[in-house]
């Protein structure tokens, strides 16, 4: 269930947390395309990037009636909360999944792996899609989560993204991974 647009609540201060209008830790140039940003001294820290996961309970997928769904007011409801993290610079990007039954599981359980098509029936949340955030803090990354106009029946997992920094600099592959990624940016 998704909350109207106008019932977003506008932009607070949580603790130490800077919500400038210039955006706490980066402005964003383009249409939240990370190339397209300009970095500044983040507030606090090094800035870091939480994905926030969507899921819907597996009983509230199952009530879902399209027909008494209304898309424009999802749409709108969405439109405003992407537009306020883009507005604050710290929207990196953001994707809908398709329905769980176009997917598939890889299960590495069984040798060869085993592939299952979708729905999974077992599941007790189905992902429906996900923003990438680029903020100064852990506060921060909840701060947006807590606005993110979702309702009963829906959840945010946020997990940060490891950095490469994250890992041991002296390790091949990890070598390998700082090329390919300046190789593609």
């Amino acid at each position: 269930m998704l909350f109207p647009a106008s019932e977003i609540p506008s932009r607070i201060f949580v603790g130490d947390v800077d919500l400038r209008e210039a955006g706490s830790t980066h402005m964003v140039k383009g249409p939240g395309r990370a190339s397209n940003r300009a970095t500044i001294a983040p507030t606090k820290g090094i800035p870091m990037r939480y994905m926030l996961i969507m899921q819907v309970g597996a009983e509230a997928a199952a009530a879902f009636d399209p027909e008494a769904f209304d898309m424009a007011e999802a749409y709108a409801a969405m439109g405003a909360y992407n537009e306020e993290l883009q507005k604050a610079g710290v929207f990196l990007s953001a994707e809908g999944l398709s329905d769980a039954s176009e997917g598939f599981r890889v299960d590495f359980d069984a040798v060869p792996p085993a592939v299952t098509d979708g729905p999974f029936a077992e599941a007790r949340e189905v992902f429906t899609g996900f923003w990438i955030l680029e903020v100064a803090s852990r506060e921060e990354a909840e701060h947006w989560a807590r606005k993110c106009p979702l309702g009963p029946g829906t959840a945010l997992e946020v997990r940060r993204v490891n950095e490469l920094s994250d890992f041991d600099q002296n390790d091949e592959w990890i070598a390998k991974e700082k090329e390919w990624r300046a190789a593609n940016s």
